[in-house]
């Protein structure tokens, strides 16, 4: 092996340890679900930095971290992602959704407007790099940069669940205001908008039941 290497910071847990781990996890990503209503609470901004420190610690393609994230808690820049949000959601449900997708969004009460991008205290957008830039400005290709992001995100909407919050994944299709409004390079596009903060007291979501383990997982 070549390179710097340094010993892996790992500890061997007895095996009902390891269990009750798995099992508590599992119950404590079982009760997270996405919200649509949010609390205008305040939420730290050390709170913030804590899950995103966990979503940078995703493993990704060579290691090159083709991620970017913009946490946002001002409240003008907040109202001008709604307005430019909500009129690309005008336009998918007005003209470009098939008829299949509507019916299929239907039971989840989703429609174009969009509050929760104004009353939740914090949106976090994520970007994928898709090539880096070296010292003289020469394009540094990355590797998997969209499955990296997928990993990391994931990793965010944990972390977030597990602080105490809740979130909502938002992607208006296309997302390319999201570049103009927080200034973000082209190498960079938009991969999704995780919308975070305290639930709203009467906060409902809908009754949904996730498919069994054995009609999701083979084990062969």
């Amino acid at each position: 092996m070549s390179g710097p290497f340094v010993p892996l910071d790992w500890k061997e847990r007895p095996l009902a340890e390891m269990r009750e781990r798995a099992a508590a996890f599992r119950a404590e990503m079982a009760r997270r679900r996405t919200a649509r209503q949010f609390a205008p609470r305040s939420v730290p901004r050390s709170l913030i930095e804590d899950c995103l420190a966990a979503a940078a610690s995703a493993p990704s393609g060579a290691n090159l971290q083709p991620w970017h994230f913009v946490a946002v808690s001002d409240a003008a820049t907040r109202r001008r992602i709604r307005e430019a949000a909500e009129a690309e959601e005008r336009e998918f449900y007005e003209h470009r959704a098939p008829p299949e997708w509507l019916a299929a969004l239907e039971p989840l009460g989703t429609n174009p407007d969009k509050p929760f991008l104004e009353s939740a205290p914090w949106l976090i957008a994520i970007f994928v790099r898709k090539y880096g830039l070296g010292a003289d400005g020469e394009r540094v290709p990355h590797y998997y940069p969209t499955e990296s992001v997928g990993i990391a995100t994931g990793l965010l909407i944990a972390a977030v669940h597990h602080a105490g919050l809740v979130s909502l994944t938002h992607t208006p299709s296309p997302m390319g205001f999201l570049n103009e409004i927080l200034e973000r390079p082209e190498n960079e596009r938009p991969f999704l908008l995780l919308v975070v903060g305290y639930p709203a007291e009467d906060a409902v979501v809908p009754d949904l039941e996730r498919e069994p383990l054995e009609r999701v997982v083979t084990f062969r």
